[in-house]
């Protein structure tokens, strides 16, 4: 079985003040690493704190370069139309030295609509100013001249350019990350369309999958990352009675990309593309997911289940000891946790 990279993934949405929610999340990405996991990513949503409780994910992440080591750190993604490219350019390079190489950058052209007339920028228009700011950052990163005075910046980061990722809902999405020999970002769950509304996840992002592989250059290793909602637990009740919970007040708040079924917790479960229960259920659940058997990054993420902090970090060692080895991943490094015992 082909040792996959395993990656935690946070939108930041703890039950508590901003301020906490910062706070905790940092501690989960620090139990990440003294389990082993290879990755941890942040999302980034503005105005929406329902959505998301984090705007600045390069601030973010830069604390927690310093309060890590291994683990690689990435922006999963950064919605670059509603950024400064420059600006972007700047941060990362300037992260990337300050994390000793670990940054991975996510960019998608994503965000809630409302969000885009608060930059002046019109939601319909996103993708064409992803790919001019996506390009513009590049270009800077490379040290190419920024304007007729020749200005280049500082510090260049002409790394970064390998350590692209993509994120998209469409196979033309796939196909133009795959071009640009970019990482390739797989949601937890993504829209249907409108004649296969009960499609599974996998019927949508095989054919991606498939789209970036036949356009990926000569030579160029795939970068797959496929993130899922995945809460484990000891107590598989405990599980799907928070499941019930936080799943019903995502599905008043915003609904799902599905068709929400009420009658059962599992069809709920199911409605939200999630993986809930006890190890053996979330394996055995995980291991239907076709296109999750490609991908060479697989990225765990509680929402939008959302239990509290002390199972969230439960559920980060059973992915990590159970889990995680069920579907093709290894250890790449033994951590030691702040009391000096190792684990893998």
């Amino acid at each position: 079985m082909t040792t996959k990279r395993l990656g935690f993934f946070t939108r930041l949405l703890d039950d508590v003040s901003a301020q906490q929610r910062y706070r905790l999340a940092t501690e989960q990405i620090i139990k990440a690493e003294q389990l082993g996991f290879d990755s941890a990513w942040v999302a980034q949503h503005h105005f929406h704190a329902d959505e998301g409780g984090l705007p600045s994910p390069l601030v973010f992440l830069a604390q927690v370069a310093v309060r890590t080591r291994h683990i690689r750190l990435g922006t999963g993604v950064i919605t670059l139309p509603m950024e400064e490219p420059l600006r972007v350019a700047e941060d990362t390079a300037v992260l990337d030295l300050l994390s000793d190489g670990r940054l991975e950058v996510g960019v998608g052209s994503g965000g809630t609509p409302s969000s885009f007339a608060a930059f002046g920028h019109d939601s319909a228009k996103r993708g064409e100013i992803l790919g001019r700011y996506l390009a513009k950052v590049r270009a800077a990163w490379r040290g190419e001249a920024l304007s007729d005075d020749g200005g280049q910046l500082y510090p260049a980061a002409p790394q970064l350019d390998k350590r692209v990722w993509q994120a998209t809902f469409s196979v033309e999405g796939a196909e133009r990350a795959g071009r640009a020999g970019d990482g390739l970002m797989l949601s937890r769950t993504q829209p249907r369309p409108e004649h296969f509304p009960d499609a599974s996840l996998a019927d949508l992002q095989n054919p991606m999958i498939d789209a970036y592989l036949a356009a990926l250059p000569s030579g160029v290793a795939p970068r797959i990352l496929g993130s899922r909602s995945v809460f484990v637990a000891d107590d598989r009740q405990l599980a799907l009675d928070l499941a019930n919970k936080g799943l019903r007040r995502s599905a008043a708040r915003s609904g799902a990309f599905r068709p929400v079924s009420e009658s059962s917790v599992e069809e709920l479960i199911a409605s939200f593309d999630s993986h809930v229960g006890s190890a053996q259920d979330v394996i055995a659940s995980l291991r239907l997911d076709s296109a999750l058997a490609r991908v060479t990054d697989v990225a765990f993420q509680v929402h939008s289940i959302d239990p509290p902090h002390a199972l969230i970090l439960r559920s980060l060692e059973l992915i990590a000891t159970e889990v995680a080895p069920a579907l093709g991943w290894t250890a790449a490094i033994k951590q030691k946790s702040p009391f000096g015992k190792e684990v893998a």
